[in-house]
């Protein structure tokens, strides 16, 4: 199962370089594909990683003089619908591993100009792709990141992308409703549509991954050398709510939890996902087939996560407190959730856990790069669900950074 051509797109980004290098590093010719637009909008939101991360040139060279394998990097735009069919002729892949989307649900909500762009970015890139493989590479299996964000918090049990409905006395399966909760998540659900269209009518088959927030960012290649690190984002634009806790609590600063924090979402390793997707791809989809994985390991809900930053401060002889401030978010503080993740367990998954990866990992990631934290990007969000305006929006210049910057 080893040997074969895989493209990650968004390979400049948090998951995306870690990928590369995994997949690499299990023997599969890897070609790197990103437009380092993630790095411009950095610039523009005035954030940064607090893990210093190096230019793709110097990552992939680091890699090759490891003599772990060799990732080959392409510059190339996915809006850019002639380059991205060029180089899916060129290359011919046997799976494309799509990461290269706009991920950030408040970035979407700042604005007009920012849904506009999320939507253009994600939908229309996608669409391209779509295209570009059934034109150029009908026998290739997308492997595509989606999100549990997609389902949003029904009342009733969350299944693996599909649901069998019985109605006045018919019955058929169909894809899971689609409740999302921003313009990011809005367009993650109109990707998955569009694919499981050309899956039944062209025959492209295909994997869309439903993740949930991801955790971590040390991962077997990433120790490798700190040339090979990925991002840890803990603003109020990119950041996960784990990571600000975990800032949060190492500057001494309260836990900010929106609401009652009774909002509940799925968790995964970073290690984790790297495995879903090796196993994803080393377990194809059949032409014409659109499967659904709802990839997390753990359910927790926002004031568990504060809990157990605050527990695992305390082991390490700090004290913190939780706070409770007004969510601006538009989601239930508090609601049932219950969805299902088995099938990538049936194909050999095995999980790590949040608990023991907090006290090994992350905190002492935070603690090794703590006077790198900007005390600015600490807080609550100020990008408002109803309002559809940011103050963090408004008097920052759009700046666009060279192609070599290194985010530092």
């Amino acid at each position: 199962m080893r040997n074969r051509t895989v493209i990650v797109l968004g390979a400049d980004g948090y998951l995306g370089w870690p990928q590369a290098m995994h997949l690499s590093n299990q023997g599969h010719r890897v070609i790197a594909v990103d437009n380092l637009v993630r790095r411009r909008w950095d610039l523009e939101c005035g954030t940064s990683s607090l893990i210093p991360i190096s230019t793709m040139e110097r990552r992939v060279e680091r890699w090759r003089e490891l003599g772990r394998g060799d990732i080959e990097w392409r510059m190339v735009d996915l809006t850019d619908a002639d380059a991205l069919s060029d180089l899916i002729a060129s290359i011919k892949p046997d799976a494309v591993v799509h990461f290269a989307e706009q991920r950030s649900a408040p970035f979407s909500m700042i604005d007009r100009e920012h849904a506009v762009m999320t939507q253009l970015n994600n939908v229309a890139g996608t669409l391209n792709l779509l295209f570009a493989l059934h034109e150029h590479a009908p026998e290739c299996h997308l492997v595509k990141l989606g999100t549990m964000g997609e389902y949003g918090t029904p009342n009733i049990d969350i299944e693996e992308g599909f649901i069998t409905i019985e109605h006045n006395g018919r019955s058929d399966t169909l894809p899971y409703p689609k409740l999302p909760g921003s313009f990011y998540h809005l367009s993650k659900v109109h990707d998955s549509h569009n694919i499981h269209f050309v899956c039944r009518a062209w025959g492209i088959a295909a994997t869309d991954l439903n993740q949930g927030v991801v955790y971590g960012c040390n991962t077997p290649e990433t120790a490798l050398h700190p040339e090979l690190a990925t991002r840890f984002d803990y603003d109020g634009i990119w950041g996960t709510v784990l990571n600000r806790f975990i800032v949060q609590s190492a500057i001494g600063k309260p836990l900010t939890v929106y609401g009652s924090g009774g909002q509940t979402r799925g968790f995964l390793d970073i290690r984790d996902t790297m495995a879903c997707v090796q196993l994803s791809i080393e377990h194809p989809a059949k032409p014409g087939e659109f499967r659904v994985f709802n990839q997390f390991t753990e359910q927790f809900s926002v004031l568990q996560l504060a809990e157990l930053v605050r527990d695992a401060r305390a082991a390490h002889g700090g004290a913190t407190t939780i706070d409770h401030t007004p969510n601006p978010r538009f989601e239930k503080d508090t609601h049932f959730y219950n969805a299902k993740h088995q099938l990538l367990v049936d194909l050999g998954l095995d999980a790590h856990k949040l608990r023991s990866t907090l006290i090994d990992s992350v905190i002492e990631t935070v603690e090794q790069h703590i006077d790198r934290v900007d005390l600015s990007q600490v807080g609550v969000s100020d990008v408002e669900w109803v309002t559809g305006r940011s103050r963090a929006a408004t008097g920052k210049a759009q700046v666009t950074a060279p192609a070599a910057e290194t985010v530092a």
